[in-house]
């Protein structure tokens, strides 16, 4: 079966060579160093798993039916499913994701390929794909959300925690294809996966097969919550920051509750990368006209975080100031969201380094996939012993072994050093 997605980033490319393993999978992009990198099966992006998948390929190890193109013909024509899995960024102007992308890819696989399935995989506001299908006439799209972490992207499509299509339930055609996209999916998976057992006694990936709205709603509600998880977190460590507690100590004593787990609970700046914090919002925006207080709560809480967590670098530097050192300079270390990822967008350290740099102190950054001398103003360094050397109040979001030296410069919240 010939498979085409539109888009390479970490949803296009993990799914992309997911399926390549059993189908014939053309993926477009409209960066020609993507398509490339991926056509000499190197990764444009950093995630282990699919780096080893395209290494193993490239050494004949591995079976990949895997080529990238930047032409919507090669890719499109003869295509059973075409997924769309380009971005969607948070509008703020307008309150709602920008989905131009995804009409924009929709156009373009109508434009060659009149009868394919199209599956939208990229993250849509809740009734997105129905106004769609009723707007554009069109029937055969469904939706599909994906539970992915950057940097493991392909890891998580390997060993899915369920698998979930989207297709109005009055639509018998619709529900089949959607049915066979989520066995495609889970074909591609690691063969375990499919005997494992589950918490409630079944075995095998979870599919369901659900309404478009109600998969969209899936997809919103369950990064709030994750976010919640996050910002939960974040709040008693600034309620033990600011009173002297031990946060690990509470921490641990909270979290030997089994119905909290010791799971998803330490500290950081604040959530962010790609998606939660654009989907935290839109889920706010779709509640218009809809009692809710929790929602905004947690879109709040991040933003409250980052100001006590930068009013804490400040107190460190004013200390500096009071002792006789002359302009502190303080260090960001890494702009990454999270260990071993090279994607920056949103990562709430970003939001530390602007609060900082609003009161006047001077800010260099050590981020050694940034190939440019600053990033919004502040000098780029590449260097980690003359920015170790520079700064004497170093940030890090998360710890790095790289910092031992310098520990006592230090300020994280990094307690358990994982993400």
């Amino acid at each position: 079966m010939k498979i085409a997605v539109a888009g390479t980033g970490y949803v296009g490319l993990s799914l992309a060579v997911l399926l390549a393993q059993h189908n014939e999978v053309r993926a477009l992009d409209i960066v020609p160093e993507k398509v490339e990198k991926i056509n000499r099966f190197e990764s444009p992006i950093q995630d282990d798993e699919i780096e080893r998948f395209l290494a193993e390929a490239q050494a004949g190890q591995r079976a990949l039916d895997l080529h990238a193109t930047v032409d919507p013909q090669e890719a499109y024509a003869g295509a059973e499913f075409a997924i769309v899995a380009t971005p969607t960024n948070y509008d703020s102007d307008r309150n709602f994701f920008d989905t131009s992308s995804v009409e924009a890819a929709i156009e373009a696989i109508r434009g060659v390929n009149p009868t394919a399935w199209i599956v939208i995989k990229s993250t849509i506001p809740v009734g997105y794909t129905a106004s769609l299908r009723e707007r554009l006439g069109d029937s055969r799209i469904v939706f599909s959300p994906e539970f992915l972490r950057e940097s493991k992207a392909l890891y998580d499509n390997l060993h899915p925690s369920r698998i979930v299509v989207g297709a109005p339930k009055g639509d018998a055609e619709a529900v089949a294809a959607a049915k066979r996209f989520a066995d495609l999916l889970a074909h591609g998976a690691d063969p375990a996966e499919l005997e494992r057992t589950n918490a409630d006694g079944t075995v095998g990936i979870p599919r369901l097969v659900l309404g478009t709205t109600e998969a969209e709603a899936v997809k919103l509600f369950a990064n709030t919550y994750l976010a919640l998880r996050v910002a939960y977190f974040n709040e008693l460590d600034t309620y033990c920051e600011a009173r002297g507690l031990s946060t690990a100590d509470v921490i641990e004593g909270v979290c030997l509750e089994p119905r909290i787990g010791s799971h998803y609970n330490n500290p950081s700046f604040g959530y962010g990368g790609y998606c939660l914090p654009k989907d935290t919002k839109q889920l706010l925006a779709n509640y218009k006209d809809v009692p809710q207080n929790l929602i905004e709560a947690i879109v709040e809480s991040n933003r409250t975080r980052k100001d006590f967590v930068a009013e804490q670098v400040l107190s460190r530097v004013s200390q500096l100031v009071y002792s006789g050192t002359p302009a502190p300079v303080v260090g960001v270390y890494r702009l990454t969201m999270k260990s071993n990822s090279d994607n920056f967008r949103a990562s709430s350290i970003q939001g530390i380094m602007k609060r900082v740099k609003a009161k006047g102190v001077p800010v260099v950054v050590f981020e050694p996939t940034l190939d440019a001398p600053e990033f919004f103003g502040s000098e780029v360094t590449r260097d980690l012993a003359a920015f170790k050397g520079r700064c004497d109040v170093i940030v890090a979001n998360r710890w790095s072994d790289d910092l031992s030296d310098v520990a006592d410069k230090v300020y994280t919240r990094d307690l358990f050093k994982r993400d």
